[in-house]
């Protein structure tokens, strides 16, 4: 075997593979603590741009449930009062038949439209005050919202409500009544009952509309789920590889650095015979 001093290829071609083994063991490294197979883009460019296309879908289907869920938010709201409204045509109507009957006297039928009066005016200040956001809800704004609860534009991706319901007591019939008198307490009950009948349809449409919303949910935690479990096999580390592919790459970088201290012996080689010489 010819003996050289200037170039020692045996030791180039040591270093040349010492240095594969070494990017081998920085990717791995670097692949377990960041947890993603693609390091850099050119390990894989399609998987790269397929992930990252993957990961803004995601994005959007996140904020799209956020927005399905600040809808039902705001149903339940509108609920609420709703529930409260009803709680209190109930008590009226129960106050009203009290009144209706000589079981009292109008003094003390008196006692009881002061309760009776009250509570239509907190009947009122319900609708009026019911909101969500600076949205009023039970008013009748006929306001169109639209809830965008995809992660796409089309409007496949909308859904519209038109906030139409008016529970305000003077709209629903209630405002002004009283049972000073039989005749009084007998009549509200008519305006009641017509009341009532109002705000459990009211109720009924919102409860529609949560039901969609909780369903449109549904489908986006479903979506976000497989999608994620797609991207995970794209961009994502196998730890068990990426272990071995370490394991590998430190065992072969040992051996090319024994290697390397050999072939760099080489030269030496070449000087004791010179100095034999002399």
């Amino acid at each position: 075997m010819p003996l050289r001093i200037n170039t020692n290829v045996a030791s180039l071609a040591a270093q040349r593979q010492l240095d594969k083994s070494q990017a081998k063991t920085e990717h791995a490294l670097k692949a377990l603590a960041s947890g993603n197979r693609i390091v850099n883009a050119g390990d894989d460019a399609a998987g790269l741009a397929i992930s990252e296309n993957l990961k803004g879908q995601l994005a959007g289907i996140k904020q799209a449930r956020y927005n399905s869920e600040n809808a039902v938010s705001l149903i339940q709201v509108a609920e609420g009062g709703l529930n409260e409204q009803n709680n209190i045509l109930v008590r009226l109507r129960e106050l009203g038949i009290q009144g209706a009957s000589d079981n009292i006297t109008d003094v003390e039928r008196g006692y009881i439209n002061q309760e009776f009066t009250n509570l239509v005016d907190e009947f009122d200040r319900i609708a009026k005050t019911t909101s969500f956001g600076q949205k009023k809800l039970l008013m009748g704004s006929n306001e169109e919202f639209e809830f965008q609860v995809g992660p796409e534009a089309g409007e496949e991706n909308i859904i519209r409500y038109t906030l139409d319901s008016d529970t305000q007591a003077a709209t629903l019939g209630i405002s002004g009544l009283s049972i000073t008198d039989k005749g009084d307490a007998r009549s509200s009950l008519e305006s009641i009952d017509e009341a009532l009948q109002t705000i459990s349809g009211v109720r009924a449409n919102f409860g529609a509309f949560q039901s969609r919303f909780q369903a449109a949910t549904s489908n986006l935690d479903i979506q976000y789920e497989n999608i994620s479990a797609a991207r995970s096999r794209i961009a994502d580390a196998d730890v068990a590889a990426e272990t071995a592919a370490l394991t590998s790459a430190s065992v072969t970088q040992s051996a090319g650095v024994a290697v390397l201290a050999q072939a760099n012996a080489l030269p030496e080689r070449a000087t004791r015979l010179i100095s034999q010489i002399y």
